[in-house]
């Protein structure tokens, strides 16, 4: 054990501050990790070997429905910078503990655009392709280009390409091997042919109430911002997780009964010929929107965020969680599945 190693982990650390629903949990070990000579000594210690481990980002696609009892490794990879460029793209690499958020401005200021759409999402760089962030039209995936990743099991760095990464709709080999990966960088395509995505609605509606035809990168970015702050609670004033469920995708076949007996019912045709629905439209149909179950409810200005109001623990959002895609199974007919990973407790089935 080398002489830095107490001070690179840490025992019964409290994760209250590490999640952004605010649930109290505690860690059997904690260490923030900045680069691979600590993750390795991190993992040589004798008292983790064998235990379970987590690796966290900010923690804001997380449930933490009990204590930890193993090693949480908070990803603290920094640096970002321009790696390559040829006629067609620049690429942009950033470490994986950097902010998400501030590295999509950062790009924008520095004149690479293609990130806008996914501005203001919470988190950490090395989270964002294991949930394949997305949000008004554009999904991480579509400007991923690589990833160096630690792997936990073999001690090896190994390297990840798009097509490794299995990306789907809120989900990648990431998500499917829980624990098994650390990612300390990514690397970002951008191309320099650049065209806005505007066609989402809310989009579309802020940039033309400011008069903008044709807007910058940075004035999409500003128009998502906006749009986001005026639905979205601040995880900082209260705790949530972003957009608890996904938008579930049914068959054309089951789309066309559900059309039947609710017209105004918005949908997304899919290039497979399935057909995407909206998740909040559906709580809030089903009634929840702005309704409480104990200390979490559904947030009132959009139904698809659960929200702690307050004292709540890892078993009262699994509760809400439950009831409200139970109710939109009997109303419906669909099933919802959360986007967060349960961690330390029981999972929804």
């Amino acid at each position: 054990m080398s002489s830095s190693q107490p001070d690179l982990l840490q025992r019964d650390v409290a994760l209250d501050a590490f999640n952004t629903l605010r649930l109290p949990a505690r860690a059997a070990w904690f260490a923030a990790v900045h680069d691979v000579d600590q993750l390795r000594a991190i993992l040589e210690d004798p008292r983790i070997q064998g235990l379970p481990r987590l690796v966290l980002g900010g923690g804001s696609n997380l449930v933490l429905a009990g204590d930890f009892d193993g090693l949480v490794l908070q990803v603290a990879f920094k640096g970002r910078s321009r790696v390559q460029e040829d006629a067609d793209a620049w690429y942009i690499r950033a470490g994986g503990g950097e902010n998400w958020h501030d590295f999509v401005r950062w790009t924008l200021e520095m004149g690479w655009a293609g990130l806008e759409n996914l501005s203001l999402i919470p988190g950490t760089v090395g989270a964002a392709p294991v949930q394949n962030i997305g949000a008004y039209g554009l999904e991480l995936a579509e400007h991923f280009y690589s990833l160096r990743a630690y792997d936990l099991e073999t001690g090896k760095t190994v390297g990840f390409d798009k097509a490794d990464c299995h990306f789907a709709y809120r989900d990648s080999f990431f998500k499917r091997h829980p624990g098994r990966y650390l990612i300390g960088a990514v690397t970002f395509r951008l191309p320099k042919a650049w065209r806005p995505v505007t066609a989402y609605a809310d989009v579309a509606k802020a940039l033309a109430a400011e008069g903008i035809a044709q807007p910058t990168p940075l004035q999409v970015s500003d128009a998502v911002i906006a749009i986001r702050r005026a639905k979205l609670p601040d995880p900082a004033e209260i705790g949530n997780a972003g957009s608890f469920f996904k938008n579930p995708v049914v068959s054309a076949e089951a789309h066309a009964r559900l059309a039947a007996l609710h017209p105004g019912m918005p949908h997304y045709p899919q290039p497979n010929g399935r057909v995407k629905l909206a998740a909040g439209w559906l709580i809030e149909q089903a009634g929840w929107k702005g309704r409480r179950l104990g200390p979490v409810g559904c947030y009132a200005r959009q139904a698809l965020v659960l929200v702690n109001h307050g004292g709540a623990r890892g078993a009262d959002v699994l509760a809400a969680s439950q009831a409200v895609r139970a109710d939109v199974f009997a109303r419906f007919g669909v099933d919802l599945e959360p986007e967060p990973v349960f961690v330390g407790g029981a999972a929804p089935g």
